[in-house]
């Protein structure tokens, strides 16, 4: 049980959600601006907006995290709770979307529709800071749908490409039978536990289950496995992350693929961990199927991605990969090894992952800024007329890769250490061989940026500052998690450890 403090008056949980309000606040402001004067706002103000409202809520999860120590506090009748888990999940949220919307500074430059575009990704990011909060069934699939369905609209936001409005129409009907499934999977639990609140469901379970319910509860706890795996991208509920992430504007492949991905696993971490402990009688081993979708999402994210010729769709299945070395966060959770280590290690590879993956993409939306193309060949020669961008590219695919160029080499240790601690060696052995493999198709594109010759110049149209800026600090914080995680990591495994 997660020990819960309740809070005192109506504004002092405002505070507690400052990050959320703050984020949804943004949003609000930027409708306004635009109806008053409809497309004519500048792109300066809107991208400026987004982007001072996602570090306004980054600097209010903080003042948060001072004011509770990380403490646990309910809200609204044990709805929401705001503790250490919320507020590190919140910051990857806010981090990422402040990234993405100073990157589409230059991306959206001649779009008419900018208000809507960012006002829609401060949404979504407002729905995945409550879904890091949520402590009912209840308020996960209110903000789930929150996140998702402005997520939608983002990925066919490029209305005159059939590419990305087919990717958004095939992520909304998959979305939504995922979400039907999810709500009928909610609904099971609720009719053998007879309440929505995790920890009440915990209560109830704890008294142990009717032999004639534990087959319905066991086929619940199912569905709702297959709408974390949805949200997640996790195999075999993984095919709508391909089409997406490549239709999509890439600043959008980027939110998702980073900040989506983030929330869908802190809403399994707080899900599982506090409604269906470990070893209760539930009809279903979650931690068993977390092991094989692990195992499965690493290899085919991975092989699927070392067969790619088009450098997003490879960036595309290599999160799917990403998904399979989180899942073993769960899927090591056995009992055997130190629970607390296993879960943290799972939340500071998210936290990396955040920064060099956003920037992998936003590299990307800086190509087609350019018009350079897609393929590896497209970026052939690249880093002699683009070098600080090819440089920073280069710490990005290293550091997804686990080598020691960023944070994501400690991050990948702090995984392979868990799963071995876990006692799971065949996840231990899956996360090495998919490194390996990884590494392969990632120097593809280094070698083509680095090494191979163009055939004719591609034409530079200019330097832009927001896309720039937002890459060279995703670098340089990538690189900096490198020799700072052990700083950053205590959040992490204090925070799993009022789960554990």
């Amino acid at each position: 049980m997660i020990p819960l403090q309740t809070t005192g008056t109506e504004l002092a949980g405002l505070t507690m959600l400052a990050p959320s309000l703050v984020l949804g606040v943004a949003a609000l402001v930027l409708f306004l601006v635009d109806s008053i004067d409809p497309g004519q706002a500048s792109r300066g103000v809107l991208s400026g907006i987004a982007t001072v409202g996602s570090l306004g809520a980054l600097l209010a999860a903080g003042v948060v995290l001072l004011l509770t120590g990380g403490e646990s506090t309910v809200l609204y009748g044990g709805q929401l709770v705001v503790d250490g888990m919320s507020l590190f999940f919140t910051f990857i949220f806010a981090s990422v979307t402040a990234l993405v919307s100073l990157a589409s500074y230059d991306y959206l430059r001649d779009d008419p529709h900018q208000a809507e575009y960012y006002s829609l990704m401060l949404l979504a990011a407002t729905g995945m800071t409550l879904m890091a909060a949520s402590n009912s069934f209840a308020t996960v699939f209110v903000s789930l749908e929150l996140a998702s369905l402005p997520s939608y609209v983002l990925v066919a936001y490029l209305k005159s490409n059939r590419g990305s409005v087919e990717a958004g129409m095939k992520y909304f009907l998959i979305g939504a039978l995922s979400s039907a499934v999810f709500a009928y999977g909610i609904s099971l639990v609720y009719g053998v536990t007879g309440s929505l609140l995790l920890p009440e469901v915990a209560d109830a379970l704890s008294g142990g289950v009717d032999d004639g319910l534990v087959g319905v509860l066991g086929v619940g706890v199912v569905m709702v496995i297959g709408g974390f795996a949805f949200k997640t991208a996790s195999v075999p509920f993984h095919f709508w992350a391909p089409e997406a992430y490549e239709g999509a504007p890439s600043p959008i492949s980027a939110f998702l693929s980073s900040a989506s991905k983030a929330a869908g696993f802190v809403v399994a971490f707080r899900v599982f961990l506090t409604a269906f402990p470990v070893g209760a009688d539930i009809g279903v081993d979650w931690v068993l199927a977390f092991q094989v979708l692990a195992f499965v999402t690493m290899f085919v994210g991975n092989f699927a991605a070392a067969t790619q010729e088009n450098v997003k769709r490879m960036m595309a299945y290599s999160s799917i990969g990403h998904a399979g070395y989180v899942l073993i966060a769960l899927g090591a959770l056995t009992g055997v090894g130190d629970n607390q280590l296993i879960l943290g290690a799972g939340m500071i590879h998210l936290a990396v992952y955040g920064f060099m993956n956003t920037g992998a993409f936003l590299f990307i939306a800086l190509a087609e800024y350019w018009s350079v193309g897609r393929t590896f060949e497209d970026y052939n020669g690249l880093g002699k007329q683009a070098p600080v961008a090819c440089a920073a590219m280069t710490v990005f695919l290293f550091s997804l890769a686990g080598l020691p160029i960023g944070g994501g080499f400690l991050s990948k240790f702090f995984l392979l250490y868990a799963a071995i601690d876990g006692g799971v060696l065949l996840l231990a052995a899956a996360l090495i061989i998919n490194s390996a493999l990884s590494l392969y198709y990632y120097t593809r594109v280094v070698r083509a940026m680095w090494l191979e010759e163009r055939s004719t110049p591609v034409a530079i149209d200019g330097y832009p500052t927001g896309l720039y800026t937002a890459i060279v600090v995703a670098a340089v914080v990538t690189f900096a998690l490198l020799p700072g995680l052990f700083f950053f990591s205590d959040l992490a495994f204090e925070a799993a450890g009022t789960f554990v």
